[in-house]
């Protein structure tokens, strides 16, 4: 803040005009030049003193301002701390319920993570952070109700197995023989039909 070090200097006194015009049904008090300089020095002496006080006092508000802006910046630090948390708990809650339906789901789902994507998963929390199991289950039911072919196949028999072709015969009729012995006329009965 700047300072002012202008004084209020002393006023002269007002040059009566030689006719002064009387105002109507008002009496003025004559000019008294000892009482308008004893009001001017008083006023001067307390503009004097207030602005002692002024020096006095600045540097006190300057570190309140300081200290003020300190506690903001911490209360802003706190604030985005607390933020933060809340959503790494929310964050946690959410995973927590999605494991939930998964888990619940997996017994009649083909693919657990469709009901645990198409449900709602904040309401199955109450304000304690209690799972509502109960409420997942009846879901879930309405779930495979509305969307049948989520469902699991269902088992009616024994599997088929799978055909497998790396099994068996290459699929030319020709099988080698294991046999080393076989192996090796095999291999000079070529050699000697290549000369």
């Amino acid at each position: 803040m700047p300072e002012e070090t202008q004084e209020v200097e002393p006023v002269e006194e007002p040059q009566e005009p030689e006719t002064a015009p009387e105002a109507e049904g008002t009496e003025e008090e004559p000019f008294d030049r000892a009482r308008a300089e004893a009001k001017i020095k008083k006023a001067n002496s307390e503009a004097k003193s207030l602005r002692e006080r002024l020096k006095e006092l600045e540097p006190l508000a300057r570190k309140a301002k300081e200290l003020e802006d300190a506690q903001k910046s911490e209360q802003e630090r706190l604030t985005e701390q607390l933020t933060a948390a809340e959503e790494r708990a929310a964050k946690a809650v959410r995973t927590a319920v999605g494991a939930k339906v998964e888990a619940l789901a997996s017994a009649d789902f083909a693919d657990p993570e469709d009901a645990a994507g198409a449900l709602d998963l904040a309401a199955y929390v109450d304000e304690n952070g209690a799972i509502d199991t109960d409420g997942i289950k009846r879901d879930l039911a309405d779930l495979l109700k509305r969307k049948p072919h989520w469902a699991k196949p269902s088992d009616t028999g024994p599997r088929r197995p799978a055909p497998d072709r790396t099994q068996g015969s290459s699929g030319n009729g020709n099988r080698t023989s294991s046999d080393p012995g076989e192996i090796f006329a095999g291999l000079m009965t070529q050699a000697l039909k290549g000369r």
